[in-house]
């Protein structure tokens, strides 16, 4: 017991050990933010305790160097005078303002039995001043860049405004530059179906094919229309071609099998070389089980139809008048039943057969609802071709 309290107490110095040296690399390396965290950490629990007192040194140490550090910064960024550099002035006002609270969480704090008072300030002011600054300044970027037809550039513009309404909600006219910035960013994309196989579509396929809200779609800058808007000029257009559909011929395919199997029929009594019944050393009779060979004949029947639909996905620039590309796609849908009849002693048949003989008959499904089954694996490879496709805007 004595050893294991011992070997805790070591453990707790070296523990304890280890955390400071790691403060103290951190402050002479001038990571002090990192510094403080740390400091921050150990204190949380028995702050007053002797053994946390080389913390709170290192804490009130980081503290005041950073703080220096951070104001030095904000002077020579000041002085530079470049809008730019607004945004990096508010960080560190928040950086200030953030630090500050994290140690406040842990006050009051004692060195040697002393309050500890460290030199906090107010950086409100500061904080609204430049957020205001920083707020106008990527205002009027976003208004310029939003004057390009360059959709990259509304795209950029969407992101400062959408960042100006995280620190200054409600900025001005900003939600709505959004709405514009978003739509001039957009890449709109007309969809249509180009039936070139010379047999009739489904209708249901086509609408199937042409819904895309059961594709899952989720990106922000591009949209897809089945049905043209009058008020969207659009960028590209993408035509799902249906080249060919291969109906295959409805066919019925039959293997026999004569199925043997030795089984347990009941018992029988042993007799003895001259025909009489044996018997036990008891006086009775034996008795076993009688063995017979159970045959079956088993008929299986596969009803198999498949289908095709050779199509191909192209995507065209309309203003610029020329295809980007095209990739094929391969659908095919089967229709496969097994069945079964038996002649004979159901016994000798496998678990195999004995499944299959639960199956029926069933009737073949017609051209069109082969064609529209078809349609659930061709949606899927559309879809993938849609997601990995991305438009060079």
């Amino acid at each position: 017991m004595k050893n294991f309290t011992l070997l805790t107490v070591l453990l707790l110095v070296l523990t304890s050990c280890v955390g400071r040296k790691q403060i103290e690399k951190q402050l002479h390396s001038g990571n002090y933010d990192q510094a403080i965290s740390n400091a921050l950490k150990k204190l949380e629990n028995n702050k007053d305790k002797k053994r946390k007192q080389d913390y709170i040194v290192m804490l009130q140490d980081a503290y005041y160097k950073v703080v220096e550090e951070n104001h030095n910064t904000i002077n020579h960024l000041k002085k530079d005078g470049n809008p730019e550099l607004y945004e990096s002035v508010f960080n560190i006002y928040l950086d200030l303002e953030d630090r500050q609270r994290a140690i406040k969480a842990v006050m009051p704090l004692q060195i040697d039995g002393k309050i500890l008072n460290l030199d906090f300030k107010n950086y409100t002011n500061e904080i609204v001043e430049y957020k205001n600054k920083v707020s106008e300044y990527k205002y009027n970027t976003a208004v310029t860049l939003m004057q390009s037809d360059e959709k990259l550039k509304n795209r950029v513009a969407f992101e400062t405004l959408k960042y100006i309404e995280t620190i200054n909600a409600n900025y001005k006219d900003v939600r709505q530059l959004m709405e514009v910035a978003h739509h001039q960013g957009t890449d709109y994309v007309i969809v249509n179906i180009e039936n070139k196989t010379h047999q009739i579509i489904p209708t249901r396929l086509e609408n199937d094919l042409l819904n895309f809200n059961t594709y899952g779609l989720n990106d922000f800058w591009t949209v897809y229309h089945t049905n043209a808007n009058q008020n969207i000029d659009y960028d590209y257009a993408m035509a799902l071609q249906l080249e060919r559909i291969n109906v295959s011929p409805e066919r019925i395919t039959e293997k026999q099998v004569i199925r043997k199997k030795n089984i347990v029929d009941g018992w029988e009594y042993v007799l003895d070389s001259n025909g009489n019944v044996v018997k036990d050393s008891l006086g009775n009779d034996v008795k076993q089980d009688k063995i017979i060979t159970a045959k079956a004949r088993f008929n299986e029947f596969n009803q198999f139809k498949s289908t095709q639909v050779i199509a191909r996905v192209v995507y065209s620039d309309i203003k610029q008048n020329h295809v980007l590309e095209s990739f094929p796609i391969d659908s095919e849908f089967v229709f496969d039943n097994l069945y079964a009849t038996v002649k004979g002693d159901k016994r000798a048949l496998t678990n195999e057969d004995l499944n299959i003989l639960k199956n029926r008959r069933l009737r073949f499904p017609s051209n069109e609802q082969m064609v529209y089954d078809t349609g659930e694996d061709l949606k899927l490879k559309l879809k993938d071709i849609i997601t990995r496709y991305s438009f060079k805007s």
